[in-house]
């Protein structure tokens, strides 16, 4: 059912919104200074979720919290809407359009912010591109369908399950959970925070991947998979400094 409604909204999100749902060349962005008068060598990157726009960020005052908890960090929300992900170009534009733009004008540490597809969308950038990011927030991430989230709970859990052979173009989500298992699960490497709400639609994914991380990295609140509870897990990172990476 979860495969046919992400389906069916995304759909939707392509036939009337009224945003341009084209894969642009380049991403479209909004950016936002911590200090006009100051040069941050920080970025949060704002990857958006299915609905909503870049814009939302701004909208529900997360970038305002930057400022108001005193985050040293400069922002910027790419358009980075379900286009790319599903021609496949995500990796690339993320890339060429905003990371390596961000290194060349002298920032020295870059976090993925990922809300809900967001959260899938930083994961898989992290997973080509380790190098290029210092650190990873999931808000309210989807990370794959019940299908591949019962079989990975049946076997025992991420450490003991067997991916067996499969098609990595075909079957991305056996090789999403494949490297997780491979490359996340109780590894050093770039720290990975996990937020959510109890009653998020995602939980069993979201669940099963806290099984990974370190459990200080992982944040539950009450809440459902809606913009106060993101913008709450979001206060709760600043709040704690946890863009140290601690």
């Amino acid at each position: 059912m979860k495969t046919l409604i992400f389906f069916l909204l995304g759909i939707c999100c392509l036939l009337f919104s009224s945003c341009s749902y084209l894969a642009n060349r380049p991403l479209q962005t909004l950016e936002y200074r911590y200090d006009k008068a100051e040069d941050s060598d920080k970025l949060f990157v704002f990857m958006r979720g299915l609905g909503g726009s870049n814009r939302s960020f701004a909208d529900a005052g997360m970038v305002e919290e930057i400022q108001r908890l005193k985050a040293p960090f400069d922002a910027i929300a790419p358009n980075a809407h379900f286009a790319y992900y599903s021609e496949r170009t995500l990796i690339d534009r993320l890339r060429e359009d905003v990371i390596l733009p961000a290194k060349r004008r002298g920032y020295t540490t870059i976090w993925l912010i990922g809300v809900s597809m967001g959260g899938l969308g930083s994961m898989l950038y992290l997973k080509d591109m380790p190098a290029e990011v210092d650190g990873v927030y999931l808000i309210a991430p989807f990370l794959g369908y019940d299908e591949i989230l019962d079989e990975i709970i049946g076997a025992g859990g991420v450490r003991l399950w067997r991916p067996g052979s499969y098609d990595k173009q075909k079957q991305w989500q056996r090789m999403f959970w494949h490297w997780i298992q491979e490359h996340v699960a109780d590894g050093g490497g770039v720290p990975i925070f996990l937020g959510f709400g109890l009653d998020d639609e995602y939980t069993k994914g979201q669940e099963l991947f806290a099984t990974v991380l370190p459990p200080e990295r992982v944040i539950r609140i009450e809440g459902d998979h809606d913009i106060d509870t993101i913008a709450s897990l979001w206060r709760i990172f600043l709040e704690r400094r946890l863009y140290e990476g601690r």
